[in-house]
């Protein structure tokens, strides 16, 4: 079983975490000054984070919770979610994501109607970040601990032990977690409404975008549209979408293409000059400069059998 340092994440991952009949995998994510960000999104499976060095800003269900090292972040399935580290000193957190399946969500007993099922569709809300001092954190940190040497020494039976340590977890939270109020539920709209944004704009990144198309799904005016996404993303429509692309280009490259041209055509750049200037500023070289180490890069982690994706 591999884990798996990860930079960036699409806004609705499909990808699989884990086997389906273990449906858990563990992530290591650094951030830092060159790669500050984890773009908004989300996912069928919940996630458990400890912050193991740094600090960092999250968005969880459109609001903003500075971390710290030490804090413990729980976010649910399906809540959207970025992170976000521009500062100097690398912040670099561990993850476990799993889905509630395997903790028996799709079972028709007490503990899946009353508590995993309402979790699951945002009826009940837990505290997504627990900070020392919350009466939760030790119990937590000591289950994350838990589940950390479980997953890391594999002996016979570790997956069940897992499972009951994400149980207890889940328990732990219960008597923490809040009903879903108005304002909640209107946030969770809110979300809704982003969430259709963001797929829209990750679908159709290379194509020409207008606020006026984006603001028309979710039914607002572009100046309330445009209101609204600088204040739940932090940035414009526009300089989102401008980042999207720049990514993109990135993946691109990283993947092996090497005609400039091309990759900011298929990016949605129709300016070459433009796509080279934003390129450098967001990434602090040029393109060329880019492909040529992540040429290297590619040739030196395939001699020390991929590096990045390493078994645990």
């Amino acid at each position: 079983m591999k884990e798996k340092i990860t930079l960036s994440l699409d806004q609705h991952e499909n990808a699989r975490h884990g086997e389906e009949i273990f449906p858990l995998q563990k992530y290591v994510t650094p951030l830092w000054k060159e790669y500050p960000y984890v773009t908004a999104h989300w996912h069928e499976e919940a996630e458990f984070t400890r912050i193991e060095k740094g600090s960092c800003t999250y968005q969880i269900h459109l609001e903003t919770y500075e971390v710290e090292e030490g804090d413990l972040i729980f976010i649910p399935p399906a809540v959207l979610h970025a992170i976000a580290n521009e500062k100097e000193e690398c912040m670099q957190s561990e993850t476990y994501v799993f889905h509630m399946d395997f903790l028996g969500a799709k079972a028709a007993d007490i503990c899946a109607i009353r508590y995993l099922n309402p979790l699951m569709n945002q009826k009940l809300i837990p505290p997504f970040v627990i900070k020392k001092g919350h009466p939760l954190y030790e119990k937590a940190a000591d289950l994350f601990e838990d589940i950390n040497t479980e997953y890391d020494k594999k002996t016979p039976g570790y997956e069940i032990a897992i499972k009951s340590y994400l149980l207890q977890l889940v328990a732990a939270l219960i008597p923490y977690c809040t009903r879903n109020t108005e304002a909640d539920a209107i946030l969770t709209e809110h979300a809704k409404k982003l969430k259709e944004v963001l797929s829209y704009i990750d679908a159709h990144y290379m194509e020409e975008l207008t606020i006026s198309g984006l603001a028309g799904i979710c039914f607002f005016s572009e100046y309330y549209f445009m209101r609204f996404f600088k204040k739940y993303m932090g940035m414009s429509c526009v300089q989102y979408i401008k980042n999207v692309r720049l990514e993109r280009a990135a993946d691109q490259f990283e993947n092996g293409e090497t005609n400039t041209l091309e990759v900011a055509l298929a990016c949605g750049f129709s300016n070459l000059s433009y796509f080279h200037r934003e390129f450098k500023k967001k990434y602090g070289m040029t393109p060329k400069r880019f492909i040529s180490l992540s040429a290297r890069a590619a040739d030196f982690h395939e001699g020390v059998n991929n590096y990045h994706f390493y078994d645990s």
